[in-house]
């Protein structure tokens, strides 16, 4: 039923792409401290105490909600009214629940648009002097939240919404909400819709799959809630600029009922100036690096430089180098850096990925988004796969390990490309390859036309040697939109080429 919105920490789900939410699992865990972490396609469910500073700070999910309900889904009968009445349950509520919410909530903004003084999307100025002191002391426990509402109202009450001109429309919106809810707080009574509360808006955002989206548009479940919500609190519908948004999700796992707690989403880097690979993905590779303080990282075929700022942010005492070919790109690249002020941590050079003019065994890590088939034609770099491969692993420390992301041929071509070193064995490339396979490997003519013509059963002999080194280490699906992409994880056991 209904998520608890104790005093000591809230109930939350973050959303995320479909891949992503082992990755934010562990990190909510680490990162916030989350307990009674859960997950199903595309959202991680937790507990935790944090503070909106810290939950703000999660790289692998899109966007953070406060979890409001979470049932078990809709029963579809064929009483389509009864549903409706049903669905309308979710949100009619005391209105002292939703008073909660609100203050949770504003706890929340309040930490976001105090971050840089400017609410970041309307860009108007804080809405009052006293409101900001009072964010800095907000918890978000219910119990102290309410007495900074009611220290806010007094702040604002004699001036209702008999305002000075030069106040901003915000302002004028904020005094009326506090004071709507010093009313109905001291009252104890149901809202009544007055002139005061119409002016606390909201919006209903709803998405639907499975079987009841087959008996009702996510328009008509969105309408039935805003309905409900509008006659119980006496808020207005706005659709553009809504104070608050209602989130509510219906398919065949479950029914959950949650409000987004910050504006933008987590996946939009205030550092970044320009994306390239999704943030959230790109984080996740540098996360599997295993990168450590003093370690030296590099992506050979940098682009915008994405993969290297998640990784400079997060894991700091680093030293990183990003290469590429495109002079175009680099621009880029420096510019994102500048932005993100890691001059001082990324030294970009202009070097083609088959030939780095870098030393054997220089790096802890190498992590790469190899970008085939958008820009290219995948049947040329495919041959140039093994090239690539060889030059990483060569300038990859022993116990070093190598992230790569690849797309969905270059997915099914690794495997060959690695598996032939060991005789077509499941687990791809591991430790020891028996000497019979070494043997079988140098029968077969050593050219790598057999890549080329796309015969993978032929083993080339120089693949032996070359990703004999590489051992996999994990294989993560991930997507990135419109198409689906892996990322492997590999480890450097030994001297590239030695046994």
């Amino acid at each position: 039923g209904r998520a608890k919105m104790a005093a000591g920490g809230g109930r939350y789900f973050c959303t995320a792409g479909r891949g992503m939410e082992p990755f934010l699992a562990r990190e909510v865990r680490t990162r916030v401290g989350a307990t009674e972490v859960d997950y199903v396609t595309g959202k991680v469910f937790f507990s935790t105490e944090a503070e909106p500073g810290e939950l703000r700070k999660l790289k692998s999910g899109e966007r953070l909600f406060l979890l409001l309900k979470k049932h078990a889904p809709l029963t579809v009968s064929r009483n389509k009214g009864k549903m409706l009445q049903e669905i309308k349950s979710l949100v009619t509520e005391e209105p002292k629940y939703w008073l909660d919410v609100i203050s949770i909530w504003r706890n929340f903004h309040g930490h976001e648009e105090k971050k840089d003084g400017v609410s970041q999307e309307n860009q108007l100025p804080l809405k009052r002097k006293s409101e900001e002191t009072n964010i800095a002391t907000k918890r978000q426990k219910t119990e102290q939240v309410r007495e900074i509402v009611s220290e806010e109202c007094q702040a604002g009450a004699g001036e209702g919404c008999v305002v000075p001109e030069r106040k901003s429309d915000q302002d004028c919106r904020a005094e009326r909400k506090t004071s709507l809810e010093d009313s109905s707080k001291s009252s104890g009574e149901k809202p009544i819709a007055n002139s005061e509360q119409l002016n606390f808006s909201f919006r209903v955002s709803c998405r639907c799959s499975g079987v009841i989206a087959k008996v009702f548009p996510s328009q008509e479940i969105g309408r039935a809630v805003g309905v409900a919500l509008m006659k119980q609190c006496g808020w207005r519908a706005d659709l553009r600029y809504p104070d608050l948004e209602i989130f509510v999700h219906l398919n065949d796992i479950h029914t959950v009922v949650g409000i987004p707690l910050f504006r933008l989403p987590l996946a939009n880097r205030e550092y970044i100036k320009t994306a390239g690979l999704r943030s959230t993905v790109a984080w996740a590779m540098a996360s599997l690096a295993e990168i450590s303080a003093g370690a030296s990282v590099l992506d050979p075929m940098c682009g915008l430089g994405t993969i290297l700022l998640e990784a400079a942010k997060e894991w700091p005492e680093a030293c990183y180098w990003g290469a590429d070919i495109s002079d175009s790109q680099l621009e880029g690249a420096d510019v994102n850096i500048r932005t993100a002020g890691l001059m001082d941590k990324i030294e970009l050079l202009k070097a083609s990925v088959k030939a780095l003019p870098l030393p054997s065994e220089s790096f802890d890590a190498v992590i790469s988004d190899i970008p085939f088939g958008k820009k290219f034609k995948i049947t040329k770099d495919i041959q140039l796969l093994p090239d690539i491969l060889q030059e990483m692993e060569r300038v990859l420390c022993v116990g070093g390990i190598l992230v790569l992301l690849l797309s969905q041929d270059l997915h099914k071509r690794m495997d060959g490309i690695t598996k032939c070193a060991e005789n077509d064995s499941p687990n791809a490339i591991s430790d020891g390859a028996s000497e019979t396979t070494t043997a079988k490997a140098l029968n077969v003519d050593g050219n790598s036309s057999s890549l080329v013509n796309g015969v993978e059963e032929s083993c080339p002999s120089s693949q032996q040697t070359r990703f004999g080194s590489l051992v996999p280490d994990g294989i993560y699906g991930v997507s990135l939109g419109k198409t689906d992409a892996f990322i492997y994880k590999y480890r450097k056991i030994s001297a590239a080429g030695s046994r």
